[in-house]
């Protein structure tokens, strides 16, 4: 074991890390640092701005033009990192409206980098629209990895994690709300287990977590991060009903990622089919509600739609 070691360190020696090719989707191996990308995706702090890496910086100082959320957070970062560079807006409002022209400046040589107000690109943020077009049009894209609020949520929660499901914002609606959960808690009972991971405005927290618990169960296992890297950061893990009884007395601020761990083995009994028929006669005609309850309970649905009946003269007395 000892000389096999020895010679796999021998060989690694040789290697020169920095030179090595990558393989692109063009199919052939070139190197990423001598090669021009016309547009960059790139990866910004989301609160301590010691998180901007150096590639982050060349990629923006060597941009034409920088896309981001707003102009003024932006502004900020460029400063910080004493850059000067011609900015726009592209959000969510305007995204599919300069979606064409971008393209086109795009195949005249312009080089575009495209940043969020904080973390990765695209993820709850806008040029999806943009990276999908780039693509269809045969434009090549890189990514400069770096910060990302759910990812780092996820490794400090103590919750599983892997596999995860990242949902973006929980509408913000109650009856909404509860109406996606239902199907979440449906699709677990047909066999997703995951970690589920939103982000969520801080004064909807608590009724956020409220519906969770009515929906998933109050004894769920959770965990809110809260001012992730920054100076009162906190991360507060628990069942998912205490969490929501402290936030409804202890309003929060700041940046919120909130995570729900996977859904336990149980067995399933009148009482679950009664409490998931229950939830989804909120939102749903009797018909859908027979067959998503029945999907996820593993029932016949024939059976379900029987007692989705009786529930619902129930609730017409």
């Amino acid at each position: 074991m000892t000389s096999s070691s020895s010679s796999s360190e021998s060989n690694r020696s040789d290697a020169q890390p920095d030179r090595e090719p990558s393989i692109h989707s063009e199919g052939r191996s070139t190197s990423h640092a001598q090669r021009a990308f016309s547009l960059t995706l790139v990866a910004t702090p989301i609160g301590n701005l010691g998180d901007f890496s150096p590639r982050a910086v060349q990629a923006l100082a060597e941009a034409d033009l920088v896309l981001c959320e707003d102009t003024r957070t932006t502004a900020r970062l460029l400063t910080e990192n004493s850059l000067s560079v011609r900015t726009e807006a592209l959000h969510e409002h305007n995204e599919r409206q300069r979606v064409p022209a971008l393209i086109e400046r795009l195949q005249n040589g312009t080089r575009i980098a495209l940043v969020s107000d904080a973390g990765m690109p695209l993820l709850s943020d806008p040029g999806y629209r943009l990276v999908c077009a780039a693509i269809e049009a045969g434009i090549s894209l890189t990514v400069i990895p770096g910060p990302n609020a759910a990812l780092s949520a996820l490794v400090l929660s103590g919750l599983p994690p892997h596999p995860f499901m990242f949902v973006g914002f929980p509408p913000p609606r109650s009856s909404a709300r509860k109406d996606t959960f239902a199907k979440l808690h449906a699709a677990e009972r047909a066999g997703l287990s995951a970690t589920l991971i939103w982000h969520e405005a801080p004064h909807r927290l608590a009724e956020t977590l409220a519906d969770m618990a009515e929906i998933f169960g109050p004894a769920r296992a959770a965990a809110v991060a809260r001012e992730l890297t920054k100076r009162f950061e906190e991360v507060r893990r628990g069942p998912v009903a205490e969490l929501a009884t402290f936030y409804a007395e202890n309003a929060p601020r700041g940046e919120i990622t909130l995570l729900l761990g996977p859904a336990p083995e149980e067995e399933n009994s009148q009482d679950t089919l009664d409490t998931t028929l229950n939830t989804l006669l909120e939102t749903h005609s009797i018909k859908d509600a027979a067959t998503l309850a029945a999907t996820a309970c593993g029932l016949p649905r024939r059976t379900v739609y029987a007692r989705a009946l009786e529930l619902s003269a129930a609730r017409k007395q």
